[in-house]
């Protein structure tokens, strides 16, 4: 048996403000589409499932996020997820320059937990708060400098 990882999806408040934080970091839509009906009750396991939904690219084709906006039945608000909840934890990404990303994720009004931190010689990384309460971990690998 083989197995490829797809995508990692996140149900979102706003879509559009969520496809605009993660375009400006540099992934890239790949596709929009509204799926609903039989198929898509039976799949996600939901009755009545109607949603926006965005597939996001990073660079390098390697991962994709699947954003979707719920229309029927209406979202559900939670408590944003903290760093230690058991449970879907966040989603990483690695960056050339963790000072710009921190700039883009700034304008939308997302800003790291605490701060950035340095792991050793390896890495500076922060945990943002982004959109819909996403927690995105940026990473600057300090060895490709």
């Amino acid at each position: 048996m083989s197995i490829k990882f797809e995508n990692v999806g996140i149900a979102v408040r706003d879509l559009e403000a969520a496809i605009a934080f993660f375009t400006d970091l540099g992934l890239s839509v790949l596709g929009r589409d509204t799926v609903s009906g039989e198929w898509a009750d039976t799949a996600v396991g939901l009755d009545g499932n109607h949603a926006r939904i965005a597939m996001l690219q990073t660079p390098d084709g390697y991962a994709r996020l699947e954003l979707f906006e719920y229309i029927h039945p209406e979202a559900i608000e939670t408590e944003p997820t903290r760093p230690h909840a058991i449970g879907m934890h966040r989603v990483a990404f690695s960056v050339d320059d963790i000072d710009e990303s921190l700039e883009i994720a700034a304008r939308h009004g997302c800003h790291p937990l605490r701060g950035v931190a340095t792991y050793g010689d390896a890495y500076k990384l922060a945990y943002v708060r982004g959109p819909s309460g996403i927690i995105v971990m940026l990473a600057e690998d300090l060895k490709k400098r």
